[in-house]
């Protein structure tokens, strides 16, 4: 059962991939769903599995992308040894940030991810040399992905681009999924429930919140390399306070606990904030009050909602089911 849960949620993710391409004329667009996506995904094992809120996201971010920029630049590495390099810059990060910040718990350890963001937004706003400041690194190439000399996946355009970040974003979302399946992520859900308990049956609680931070700076380290690839910038605000902002809101607007619902989180502020800011020009307001909506009465998101919708037909279709068997049982 486990398992087809697992396979049914890859399809869906499959499905939304297929899908962008048909309902969004920009393949820029498209693709930074699935950048965002990714950056969800790695909130939500935080939050999500993992009990904690954190406003330290954007670091993680920030530094993918400045790794990516900064390795392509001027190290001409080939396009997915970029990526590994932000991954790796991105775990390493949250593995200074979780060091600390988990040794506090409530309020404590969002003010601690909080000033660690800041902290991190003035050195890239200082280290000019490294970072570009206020203007970012700039001209950022995006190589082909190649095997020995031989083009695998073409990246000039757009939405060849995209086809890249897809196949990018459905692999980690399954190795996502496959983890937390698995007894570390049963164990993760343990810690979020009941902290307390966990730590009496004997599990390292320590251990498992900073593994989960290193798996989730990864990730989005990731989602930050991409980024940087997509747009041919490195841009300070990538690693702003409001960059955690917003995948904190992706991550509950979609719903926590679920990786789809990241999926569905993205996808909603992405196209929405888009269609938004073409009618007007203070569009973050409404979205302000759609999330005070959710706040108080979608507490578990739109796969929350999509959920219970699917719950109140499902009886009536079994109904009349009920009533053969009953019959029959009669006759």
């Amino acid at each position: 059962m486990k398992n087809f849960i697992h396979f049914r949620y890859t399809l869906l993710v499959i499905a939304v991939v297929l899908i962008l391409p048909l309902t969004v004329s920009s393949g820029t667009l498209a693709t930074e769903v699935l950048i965002f996506a990714l950056a969800a995904l790695g909130c939500n094992l935080l939050l999500g599995y993992t009990g904690l809120m954190s406003f330290g996201q954007g670091i993680f971010l920030g530094v993918g992308s400045y790794a990516t920029g900064l390795s392509l630049l001027h190290l001409q590495v080939p396009l997915l040894v970029s990526l590994l390099i932000a991954m790796v810059v991105g775990a390493l990060a949250a593995l200074l940030v979780g060091s600390f910040s988990i040794r506090q718990r409530g309020t404590y350890f969002v003010m601690l991810t909080l000033a660690f963001a800041q902290m991190f937004y003035f050195l890239a706003y200082t280290l000019k040399d490294v970072t570009g400041g206020d203007n970012g690194l700039l001209n950022i190439p995006r190589p082909n992905l190649s095997l020995l000399g031989n083009t695998l996946i073409p990246t000039a355009t757009p939405w060849q681009y995209y086809g890249f970040v897809a196949l990018v974003f459905v692999v980690v979302f399954w190795l996502l999924q496959r983890i937390v399946d698995s007894v570390f992520g049963r164990t993760l859900l343990a810690i979020r429930d009941n902290e307390a308990r966990a730590s009496a049956v004997g599990y390292d609680i320590t251990r498992f919140k900073l593994a989960a931070f290193v798996i989730s700076g990864a990730v989005t380290g990731l989602a930050g390399g991409l980024h940087a690839m997509m747009t041919g910038i490195a841009p300070l605000s990538n690693i702003e306070y409001h960059a955690s902002e917003s995948i904190l809101i992706m991550t509950v607007i979609g719903g926590t606990g679920n990786l789809f619902a990241s999926v569905l989180g993205a996808t909603f502020y992405v196209l929405v904030g888009n269609w938004l800011s073409t009618l007007w020009p203070r569009w973050l307001m409404l979205l302000g009050f759609l999330l005070i909506g959710v706040s108080l009465y979608m507490h578990k998101g739109l796969f929350g909602l999509a959920h219970s919708l699917l719950q109140r037909f499902r009886p009536a279709r079994a109904e009349p089911a009920e009533r053969a068997s009953i019959k029959e049982g009669h006759s």
